[in-house]
């Protein structure tokens, strides 16, 4: 699913101070490093001999080689230029090769560009501040994680890039028509299964929630549920910046999922699904069996916007409409508030949309 994507679309505002998954954690082995991009941001990923990991920006603050260019000996990361060394969970210099004794530079008062990182769900998820914060303090937000509900659960994760701005990705997910046109297929659902349907939401903290309600009728993977007997609910939340979470409940059994789209850039973006789940837990390759179905899922997103990143390149008027894209306009005056820091929110209760999918 990682496709390198030829085509970028126009570029959009990211939002900055929050927690973005940077890449799978299991890349990062001990004494190993890796690089990665998030808002437009290089970093240097990796993880230290004691299982700690770091991000760092991969720039040396000498002389703005990348610091990938160098050296990680499971403790510290030497740049390659001048041999200058790095702590880098906290970015704090150790060693400048080049100071005599006659100089007075302490290298311990030097910083590389170091941010918080932490492994959940097997992901390395990065904090970035907003620019010009200067050092992070320790009371950041919750890192995201699935909900589950027992102990015993099977997982599996997908991604895929896309060649859009994140704000095209988002509107994408949650975009609640597409699915008979974009999806169709015999193991999902088809055109001809398109009907009204009514859904309820509420407003959340930064974002709204899709209220419980029973799954859709015409969605092959949510019947085969009936064979355990109890009724099935679905409840969809998007929280800024970018996260969907989805739960499904089936008495003890249940499903859930965190779908995310990062900013790669200020027009480029890539989807991260990490499901997680104990329904058919003792069914043989169910895991394989889901990551099949499911990747094609995501391809057949991928392939779309693709597409649509071919039209975007020209810059067309784009229109919303009521209630299918109204999710998509709660969206877009979210992430207004949030930029301008006014902590407005579009939903001033409980709202009950209709669409036809």
């Amino acid at each position: 699913m990682n496709e390198l994507v030829q085509i970028a679309g126009p570029p959009t505002e990211l939002i900055f101070g929050d927690w973005y998954p940077a890449m799978r954690a299991g890349e990062l082995r001990a004494g190993k490093t890796a690089k990665a991009m998030l808002l437009g941001v290089p970093l240097l990923l990796g993880r230290k001999t004691g299982g700690s990991l770091f991000a760092l920006r991969d720039l040396c603050p000498h002389r703005g080689i990348p610091l990938s260019a160098g050296w990680f000996d499971g403790e510290t990361v030497t740049c390659k230029y001048h041999g200058w060394r790095f702590e880098p969970c906290s970015g704090q210099c150790v060693e400048i090769p080049s100071l005599t004794s006659h100089e007075t530079l302490d290298p311990t008062k030097i910083f590389a560009s170091a941010f918080p990182c932490e492994e959940r769900d097997g992901y390395a998820w990065v904090y970035l501040p907003e620019p010009g914060t200067g050092r992070v303090g320790d009371a950041l937000p919750a890192i995201p994680e699935v909900p589950k509900f027992s102990t015993r659960y099977r997982s599996a994760h997908l991604l895929a890039e896309l060649p859009c701005n994140v704000d095209h990705g988002i509107i994408g997910l949650m975009d609640p028509a597409h699915g008979p046109f974009v999806h169709q297929s015999w193991w999902w659902r088809s055109r001809a299964s398109i009907h009204e349907k009514e859904k309820r939401f509420e407003p959340l903290p930064e974002g709204f929630r899709m209220s419980a309600h029973a799954p859709s009728g015409n969605s092959a993977p949510y019947k085969l549920l009936g064979v355990y007997g109890e009724p099935i609910v679905t409840t969809i939340d998007f929280v800024l910046p970018n996260r969907r979470y989805e739960t499904i409940r089936c008495g003890e059994k249940w499903f859930s999922s965190l779908t995310t789209v990062t900013p790669v850039t200020a027009s480029t973006c890539r989807i991260d699904v990490y499901a997680a789940w104990n329904i058919f837990y003792y069914v043989p390759f169910v895991t394989s069996i889901a990551t099949y179905f499911g990747a094609r899922f995501v391809r057949q997103d991928q392939q779309t916007m693709i597409e649509q990143a071919e039209g975007l390149r020209f810059h067309p008027g784009l229109m919303l409409i009521d209630d299918a894209d109204k999710p998509a306009k709660w969206y877009f005056a979210l992430k207004q508030a949030r930029l301008k820091k006014s902590g407005e929110h579009p939903m001033s209760g409980p709202v009950t949309l209709h669409w036809r999918s």
